[in-house]
């Protein structure tokens, strides 16, 4: 439909809003943009949820997308610590003992990594042509054919193969799933929906890990083919879903189809025709504000003047996810095996892990609700330094049994806090650092730091325990331990704060440059539109 049919279907009692240009210093349209501004402020979570469940149910089907990435990291994570799996595409290192060799463990976490990677770059300039919806059913149908390649693989190198082609969807996913969310869901609940991509990451590790602890039990090829096929569950389901969801009214705007955006707003939330129209005017007006700085982006633009920080701190954040015990959890399986404990407690101990992430998740949004992302990042950060360090130190003493169990009970209490706090308030922070502009393409480039810095760190970890490696088990808390300590670092230093900030406000703090450790007490009048 064209921009101009669209805009003639706009209600007559508001004229100004269905002109291709909306003047924002019109009194009247100023005034909706402010109110739409002050009813989002002024909207607790509850309320939030109650005017707006659409919203709430549309960000939830897009962040589930992640489960798909997340099912496959844990799968990986648990094939080569299968016996028959071990047998049959590994080496005998003693009598009757058999291991994946490091190079290819290393491979089968890295190739889909490294074809997320690929996926990341494309997302951006797809989205920003055909939107976040679109863009998400083909990566959808991508996914349901690749999987074709890592179920029929009767080879490493071709489920090598597999994992990579699968990987290309998964950075689709990745990239716009926070984006997507943040821009449909009320300022309130901002935080509790971006952060819902940490507990769909859970729930793909709770169906690895049950599945896995059903079929490692049988001695043929089903038990790592079976759960593989398990990935046809997801994509279907969603991919009708999608086919029904609204797109983002941001990007709407942003492409100028008016009309479109302002019926986006109505299928989001139970808003009464004024207010939808209130929150147009205040969307245009951030959007107005953003295009001063230029109109179509690129992704030269993120490496540009106020956005270049913007940039920077989107990169720093997913990055330092890889440094702060995150893949520990992610090879916790194996992780359990290194620490002495038996296969069968350590597929139960990943089950129980997963769950335990799952807890965390959801009681991460009541964090989000009560404290900022900032105070948040810093503490869980701090936590998990000093669980870290515990854990190489325990690792060092003379190893029994008990100091086994010990260790054990510190990768799942690690991975219990990063569920709870730097992993689900780091998307948060992804999805409201970036500029509306530029938030397609940023929160890709983001993704793609945290693969750049993961790719090596999953190696370094494969080498870190694995018996053909350095075969360190627990002392790599030292390691992990130290890297979050820079993370911790920059985090203080850099770290801006924007929770209860709009968009307007964010550009407006980032535009007078201020201090990030500033963030939180600058004041910003409502009529600022520098």
């Amino acid at each position: 439909m064209s921009t101009d049919m669209n805009e003639k279907e706009l209600p007559a009692k508001h004229p100004e809003i269905s002109r291709q240009e909306i003047p924002v210093e019109h009194e009247d349209t100023l005034n909706d943009a402010i109110n739409g501004e002050n009813a989002e402020h002024d909207q607790t979570m509850w309320h939030a949820v109650k005017s707006q469940p659409w919203a709430c149910l549309w960000g939830f089907v897009m962040c589930f997308t992640i489960v798909m990435e997340s099912f496959d990291m844990f799968l990986n994570g648990n094939f080569v610590a299968l016996p028959p799996f071990q047998v049959k595409y590994g080496v005998e290192v003693s009598p009757g003992v058999y291991v994946i060799p490091t190079k290819w463990q290393s491979a089968l976490f890295q190739a889909g990594q490294c074809g997320a990677f690929v996926g990341v770059f494309l997302a951006g300039p797809i989205t920003n042509r055909i939107g976040y919806r679109w863009t998400t059913i083909l990566a959808l149908v991508l996914m349901n054919a690749t999987i074709f390649i890592s179920f029929f693989a009767d080879s490493l190198t071709l489920l090598v193969v597999g994992q990579a082609f699968e990987g290309v969807p998964w950075g689709l996913f990745i990239a716009n799933s926070p984006a997507y969310a943040s821009e449909i869901v009320p300022l309130a609940l901002r935080g509790v929906c971006t952060a819902t991509l940490q507990l769909c990451w859970s729930i793909g590790s709770i169906v690895v890990a049950g599945a896995t602890l059903g079929f490692q039990r049988r001695s043929d090829e089903w038990s790592w083919r079976a759960p593989l096929a398990l990935q046809w569950v997801f994509p279907t389901p969603i991919l009708v879903l999608m086919l029904i969801a609204p797109e983002s009214p941001w990007w709407l705007i942003r492409r100028g189809r008016k009309g479109e955006a302002l019926r986006s707003i109505q299928r989001l939330g139970s808003k009464s025709e004024e207010d939808s129209l209130r929150s147009l005017a205040m969307m245009e007006r951030t959007v107005k504000i953003e295009a001063q700085i230029g109109s179509s982006p690129s992704i030269l633009d993120l490496f540009k003047g106020v956005d270049l920080r913007r940039t920077i701190i989107t990169c720093l954040v997913y990055a330092s996810q890889n440094f702060a015990g995150n893949l520990i959890a992610n090879q916790a399986t194996f992780f359990f095996e290194q620490a002495g404990i038996s296969t069968d407690r350590a597929f139960q101990l990943n089950l129980i892990n997963s769950c335990l992430q799952l807890v965390a998740n959801i009681l991460s949004w009541f964090l989000s609700a009560c404290y900022g992302r900032r105070t948040i990042y810093l503490y869980g950060t701090a936590t998990n330094i000093v669980f870290l360090v515990l854990l190489g130190i325990c690792a060092s003493l003379p190893q029994t049994h008990q100091t086994n169990l010990v260790q054990a009970c510190l990768g799942i209490i690690i991975s219990f806090i990063f569920a709870g706090t730097l992993g689900p308030i780091s998307y948060t922070i992804i999805a409201e650092t970036s500029s509306v502009r530029l938030r397609a393409l940023s929160t890709g480039v983001g993704r793609a730091a945290y693969y750049f810095a993961e790719i090596p760190m999953i190696y370094l970890s494969s080498q870190m325990l694995n018996p053909t490696g350095w075969n360190l088990a627990g002392k790599c808390g030292y390691v992990w331990g130290g890297t979050a300590c820079v993370c911790w670092i920059m985090s203080y230093f850099f770290l801006p704060e924007l929770k209860n900030r709009s968009y307007r406000e964010s550009d407006i703090l980032f535009n007078r440059k201020v201090p990030a450790r500033k963030f939180k007490s600058t004041v910003i009048d409502v009529k600022d539109d520098e």
